[in-house]
Protein backbone atom coordinates (compact mmCIF):
# COMPACT_ATOMS: atom_id res chain seq x y z
CA UNK A 1 0.00 0.00 0.00
CA UNK A 2 3.01 2.31 0.18
CA UNK A 3 2.47 3.10 -3.50
CA UNK A 4 -1.08 4.30 -2.98
CA UNK A 5 -0.08 6.18 0.17
CA UNK A 6 2.58 8.05 -1.80
CA UNK A 7 0.08 8.66 -4.62
CA UNK A 8 -2.42 10.15 -2.16
CA UNK A 9 0.27 12.40 -0.75
CA UNK A 10 1.23 13.54 -4.26
CA UNK A 11 -2.43 14.13 -5.16
CA UNK A 12 -2.77 16.25 -2.02
CA UNK A 13 0.23 18.32 -3.10
CA UNK A 14 -1.25 18.78 -6.58
CA UNK A 15 -4.61 19.89 -5.20
CA UNK A 16 -2.96 22.28 -2.76
CA UNK A 17 -0.82 23.77 -5.52
CA UNK A 18 -3.82 24.12 -7.83
CA UNK A 19 -5.75 26.03 -5.19
CA UNK A 20 -2.76 28.26 -4.39
CA UNK A 21 -2.48 29.10 -8.10
CA UNK A 22 -6.27 29.48 -8.53
CA UNK A 23 -6.08 26.77 -11.15
CA UNK A 24 -7.07 23.14 -11.58
CA UNK A 25 -5.10 20.04 -10.73
CA UNK A 26 -5.25 19.08 -14.38
CA UNK A 27 -3.55 22.33 -15.41
CA UNK A 28 -0.89 21.85 -12.72
CA UNK A 29 -0.25 18.31 -13.94
CA UNK A 30 -0.05 19.45 -17.57
CA UNK A 31 2.63 22.00 -16.62
CA UNK A 32 4.87 19.45 -14.89
CA UNK A 33 8.02 18.30 -16.67
CA UNK A 34 7.39 14.73 -15.47
CA UNK A 35 3.90 13.36 -14.99
CA UNK A 36 3.05 12.14 -11.50
CA UNK A 37 1.99 8.59 -10.68
CA UNK A 38 -1.15 7.58 -12.57
CA UNK A 39 -3.14 7.03 -9.35
CA UNK A 40 -2.14 10.47 -8.03
CA UNK A 41 -3.20 12.10 -11.30
CA UNK A 42 -6.47 10.19 -11.37
CA UNK A 43 -7.30 11.29 -7.81
CA UNK A 44 -6.43 14.94 -8.37
CA UNK A 45 -8.28 15.21 -11.68
CA UNK A 46 -11.20 13.29 -10.18
CA UNK A 47 -11.52 15.94 -7.49
CA UNK A 48 -11.57 18.60 -10.24
CA UNK A 49 -14.25 16.71 -12.14
CA UNK A 50 -16.53 16.24 -9.12
CA UNK A 51 -15.73 19.33 -7.08
CA UNK A 52 -19.28 20.77 -6.73
CA UNK A 53 -20.59 17.45 -5.39
CA UNK A 54 -17.57 17.03 -3.10
CA UNK A 55 -17.70 20.59 -1.76
CA UNK A 56 -21.41 20.28 -1.03
CA UNK A 57 -20.83 17.15 1.06
CA UNK A 58 -17.80 18.53 2.89
CA UNK A 59 -19.65 21.77 3.68
CA UNK A 60 -22.69 19.82 4.91
CA UNK A 61 -20.71 17.59 7.29
CA UNK A 62 -18.04 20.04 8.47
CA UNK A 63 -20.26 21.36 11.24
CA UNK A 64 -19.40 24.94 12.10
CA UNK A 65 -16.80 25.30 9.35
CA UNK A 66 -17.27 27.06 6.03
CA UNK A 67 -15.06 25.67 3.27
CA UNK A 68 -13.30 28.98 2.74
CA UNK A 69 -12.44 29.24 6.46
CA UNK A 70 -10.71 25.84 6.68
CA UNK A 71 -6.95 25.57 6.42
CA UNK A 72 -6.20 25.03 2.72
CA UNK A 73 -4.46 21.72 3.35
CA UNK A 74 -7.49 20.40 5.27
CA UNK A 75 -9.81 21.50 2.47
CA UNK A 76 -7.64 19.75 -0.14
CA UNK A 77 -7.39 16.63 1.99
CA UNK A 78 -11.14 16.45 2.63
CA UNK A 79 -11.80 16.88 -1.08
CA UNK A 80 -9.33 14.15 -1.96
CA UNK A 81 -10.65 11.63 0.55
CA UNK A 82 -14.29 12.44 -0.21
CA UNK A 83 -13.66 11.84 -3.90
CA UNK A 84 -12.10 8.48 -3.08
CA UNK A 85 -15.00 7.54 -0.78
CA UNK A 86 -17.59 8.46 -3.41
CA UNK A 87 -15.96 7.16 -6.57
CA UNK A 88 -13.62 4.33 -5.59
CA UNK A 89 -15.67 1.83 -3.65
CA UNK A 90 -12.96 -0.80 -4.20
CA UNK A 91 -10.87 1.05 -1.60
CA UNK A 92 -12.07 0.22 1.92
CA UNK A 93 -13.61 3.16 3.77
CA UNK A 94 -11.32 2.55 6.75
CA UNK A 95 -8.26 2.82 4.50
CA UNK A 96 -9.40 6.11 2.97
CA UNK A 97 -10.12 7.64 6.37
CA UNK A 98 -6.96 6.30 7.98
CA UNK A 99 -4.75 7.61 5.17
CA UNK A 100 -6.44 11.02 5.32
CA UNK A 101 -5.99 11.21 9.09
CA UNK A 102 -2.30 10.31 8.73
CA UNK A 103 -1.80 12.98 6.07
CA UNK A 104 -3.59 15.54 8.24
CA UNK A 105 -1.32 14.66 11.16
CA UNK A 106 1.73 15.00 8.96
CA UNK A 107 0.89 18.18 7.05
CA UNK A 108 -1.67 20.22 8.96
CA UNK A 109 -2.52 21.56 12.40
CA UNK A 110 -2.61 19.66 15.67
CA UNK A 111 -6.42 19.46 15.58
CA UNK A 112 -6.74 18.60 11.90
CA UNK A 113 -6.54 14.83 12.22
CA UNK A 114 -9.58 14.75 14.55
CA UNK A 115 -11.48 17.19 12.33
CA UNK A 116 -10.71 15.22 9.15
CA UNK A 117 -11.65 11.95 10.86
CA UNK A 118 -14.98 13.35 12.03
CA UNK A 119 -15.98 14.88 8.70
CA UNK A 120 -14.98 11.84 6.65
CA UNK A 121 -16.65 9.42 9.06
CA UNK A 122 -19.89 11.39 8.78
CA UNK A 123 -19.65 11.44 4.98
CA UNK A 124 -18.97 7.70 4.89
CA UNK A 125 -21.98 6.98 7.12
CA UNK A 126 -24.41 9.33 5.36
CA UNK A 127 -26.15 6.55 3.41
CA UNK A 128 -25.59 3.74 5.89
Amino acid sequence: MQGRRAARERALELLYEAEAKDSTAGAVIDALPVAPDAYASMLAVGVDDHRPEIDELVARYAKGWALDRMPAIDRALLRLATYELLHHSEVPVAVVISEAVELASQFSTDDSSRFVNGVLSAIAKRDA
